[in-house]
């Protein structure tokens, strides 16, 4: 007679990804997307692996994926017949092939836009960013002349890491939040200037013209070249300082004349331009928190910037000129470097003889060498009155020339909530805990595909979140936060540290597999009836 065998596996939050995943229907979609008969995994499957492993936070990389399905409820988890060794870095690599033969943009945007349809989210904005990956190892460079493949190589780095090679990523969020439309690995070499307009391009050609949203993106847009070839698309972008125009409107428009905005400590003054032969309103905008940080700075840079110059004054007076002239163009081209000082100086000629000692009344020198003797240096008040008119502005622009269609108001909000989304997402992408840090594969193509399922988990993730955050506020409930304190605004990350502890007890006996989830709180309970039918499967329902 077969004895009763009890075995314990961890569950913790993997309940919530895999419902979520589920939920949006992430294995059917990508496996008629991307179909592979002969698999004992299909693609569906490993893609809602990777996304488990990496949203684990565990630390572990993909080949370490067997490793990290030990213990866990894999069959739950992925499906009937699934094993842990069946999840190892070929399959997954293989699956990471398939998705990059089928294009990955393009499944990432199917996938993406069902998802966004099935919660219910539309987006009138959306955001645009760039940011770049670090990768370790050599890239044969022949293998990247295929078509559609990146180039792995050194460029301007984002992580201040310009000795590694790397790949740069566009990501393409939904107003005020991290959750990804599109996202593309791009060469590591990308301008983000020059890459805008094909990823603008690319990404609205997935959409009905009627509703094509407003891309909201930081000074990258900005450029002649870009205007024009986005006449059709509405934007808004913030206005590179570099531009004359620019540096004139914050240095002249006075914070006093300027209207005050709902958004609390921000004014804002609207003006009509073109630029680039485009015609566009511009946006003035103060943030009184942003001249405060921007006057201690300046404060800081004059104090440095004087420091700088008494330094380069006392390395001159060590040193002897051939003339006057040469000692008045080396205080000159110290002069120039100083934004916020002015120099004056008095120097003193030195006769040099052909003989040592004391020289007769009648000797001629040999020749005369000039020394700086006294300097000064003052604060050019009119420069610092000028960087202090500036401070606190800038200047964002928008090709929508109806104010009722977009106003001033709804033009500053879009912008600001650009740190929301992009930024959000790349914080995201990039965290220690998420297992693609540090990017390990070898193939460019296998990189693409797993920056794309990166992608997914950040969609993945960021559902989670908006689900949990949008029943919170319709029930008028929350629930603790870090602190303690009730919040309806969560972060995954918060509840995912909740389920640490869940455990699967699995129960083998004569009549079969029983499995049981132990340690659930009404904390938990409360959690997952937020989320809904396809997480509470994994925690309450029949295992």
């Amino acid at each position: 007679m077969m004895e009763v065998k009890y075995t314990t596996q961890r569950l913790d939050h993997l309940g919530i990804v895999a419902g979520i995943c589920d939920e949006i229907g992430l294995v059917g979609q990508i496996d008629r997307l991307v179909p592979a008969p002969r698999r004992q995994v299909s693609v569906g499957q490993a893609v809602k692996a990777i996304i488990l492993n990496a949203l684990g936070f565990v630390g572990r990389p993909l080949y370490l994926t067997p490793e990290f399905w030990d213990h866990k409820p894999v069959e739950m988890l992925i499906g009937p017949g699934i094993t842990a060794d069946m999840l190892n870095d070929d399959s997954l690599g293989r699956a990471l092939d398939a998705l990059f033969d089928a294009g990955l943009t393009e499944v990432f945007a199917q996938v993406a836009s069902s998802a966004l349809r099935h919660f219910g989210i539309e987006h009138r904005f959306v955001h645009l960013d760039f940011s770049s990956f670090h990768l370790h190892g050599e890239y044969d460079q022949s293998t990247q002349q295929t078509p559609g493949m990146i180039r792995i190589t050194q460029g301007y780095s984002r992580d201040h890491r310009p000795d590694l090679k790397q790949v740069v990523v566009a990501l393409i969020t939904s107003y005020r939040s991290a959750l990804p439309c599109w996202i593309q690995a791009l060469d590591g070499n990308t301008s983000d200037t020059r890459a805008v307009f094909p990823i603008v391009q690319a990404y609205i050609q997935n959409l009905s013209a009627e509703k094509l949203p407003y891309f909201v993106v930081d000074s990258a847009l900005y450029s002649a070249d870009n205007l024009h070839a986005l006449a059709e698309v509405k934007w808004v972008s913030r206005v590179p300082k570099r531009l004359a125009l620019e540096q004139y409107l914050e240095r002249e428009v006075d914070v006093a004349a300027m209207q005050e905005s709902a958004m609390e400590g921000y004014r804002y003054m609207e003006v009509g331009t073109w630029y680039g032969g485009v015609r566009q309103r511009w946006l003035v905008v103060y943030c009184e928190k942003a001249a405060r940080q921007d006057k201690e700075a300046l404060a800081k840079a004059i104090q440095k910037e004087r420091e700088k110059v008494e330094q380069a004054m006392r390395r001159l007076a060590r040193k002897t000129f051939s003339s006057k002239e040469a000692l008045q163009e080396a205080v000159v081209q110290k002069a120039r470097k100083s934004r916020y000082h002015k120099l004056t100086f008095t120097a003193k000629p030195r006769p040099r003889y052909k003989q040592r000692g004391r020289p007769p009344e009648d000797a001629t020198p040999v020749r005369v060498d000039w020394r700086l003797t006294t300097w000064c240096i003052e604060e050019d008040n009119e420069a610092i009155k000028e960087a202090e008119a500036r401070c606190g502005k800038f200047v964002l622009a928008t090709n929508e020339l109806d104010e009722k269609t977009l106003s001033s108001e709804q033009m500053l909000e879009a912008y600001k909530g650009q740190g929301v989304g992009p930024e959000r997402g790349f914080r995201f992408l990039k965290d220690p805990l998420f297992f693609a840090d540090s990017l390990f594969l070898k193939s460019p193509r296998r990189i693409m595909a797993l920056i794309m399922v990166m992608g997914l988990a950040l969609l993945i993730y960021a559902l989670a979140e908006h689900k949990v955050r949008r029943e919170l506020a319709a029930r008028g409930e929350t629930i603790p936060s870090q602190v303690g304190k009730p919040t309806q605004r969560p972060t995954m990350r918060r509840i995912f540290q909740l389920f640490e502890g869940i455990d699967v007890v699995v129960v083998q006996t004569p009549q079969g597999v029983r499995r049981h989830v132990t340690n659930l709180t009404n904390l938990h309970r409360h959690i997952i009836r937020l989320l809904g039918p396809a997480v509470e499967k994994y925690y309450t329902g029949p295992l």
